[in-house]
């Protein structure tokens, strides 16, 4: 186990329904962390912005930036997660699907996915993407990260902790106009789950002229702010947790263990 995790956010803009040029983007920005990380985060739908013509920009699980991922992983020796537009048939499905999916790619090219659970109805995104049924909680380097999408943020039931994860992570296209509700929910999550809390959102104004102010962030498990990105700012924030930090704050006010049982019905 690793008692200290370094983390990369990278807050920038995106060029709309462009991959090619996107992937370009992020492999200068990567290759200007001049420290070891252990992950880098980028926002959702990184390759395109917040598209509904999956059509025009999808990819496969064996495409460009599937491969872009892998490459880059290996050679800084990090894992590096963000969402992409994939086209893709899942075992129980008779043809393929628009998914908005979160990729985790590690180090050693092992993948690790989750499909946004709660698409945006606002945007239509419900209409083009299929929803996700399952939640990701990756194991890595004695960390557990439960990886989620934007909207996903307002849904807590979903995200709800019992026990199983240290850090929440939230990839988004979050747009300016509701911003509010992003910092505080973010801050939210992080102390109703006695977890790390991370935001990731990008900047810029996309083709159908959605403002995105960034406003990325890091919580604490009692909703302290580690690190708040200024809004617009094109920066990339290198954070470091605490293993030992988190499990002292656990032990002291065990929250969790007061928690309601459920179970969720995701179909």
């Amino acid at each position: 186990m690793k008692s200290n995790l370094k983390i990369a956010i990278i807050q920038t803009d995106l060029i709309w329904e462009n991959p090619e040029r996107n992937r370009q983007l992020f492999s200068e920005k990567i290759e200007s962390i001049s420290e070891n990380v252990d992950l880098i985060v980028l926002p959702e739908m990184f390759t395109t912005g917040f598209t509904m013509h999956p059509e025009k920009v999808a990819e496969t699980m064996d495409g460009k930036t599937i491969v872009w991922m892998k490459k880059l992983a290996k050679k800084n020796n990090t894992a590096i997660t963000g969402s992409l537009i994939i086209k893709d048939k899942l075992e129980s499905e008779s043809e393929d699907n628009y998914y908005n999916r979160l990729v985790f790619m590690s180090p050693s090219g092992n993948i690790q996915t989750y499909d946004k659970r709660h698409t945006f109805t606002l945007a239509g995104e419900d209409k083009v993407y299929t929803a996700g049924h399952k939640k990701l909680i990756v194991d890595y380097k004695g960390w557990k990260i439960c990886p989620l999408i934007c909207y996903d943020l307002r849904f807590p039931v979903w995200s709800r902790n019992n026990n199983d994860y240290d850090i929440l992570l939230y990839v988004a296209n979050w747009p300016k106009p509701r911003i509010a509700a992003w910092s505080t929910l973010l801050r939210a999550r992080a102390i109703e789950n006695m977890s790390y809390c991370l935001g990731v959102n990008r900047i810029g104004t996309d083709d159908n002229r959605n403002e995105y102010s960034g406003n990325s962030a890091a919580y604490d498990a009692l909703g302290e702010p580690i690190s708040t990105i200024q809004p617009y700012e094109n920066k990339i924030e290198i954070i470091s947790i605490s293993k030992k930090q988190l499990l002292k704050t656990r032990q002291k006010f065990q929250f969790l263990e007061d928690r309601d049982r459920f179970t969720i019905n995701a179909e």
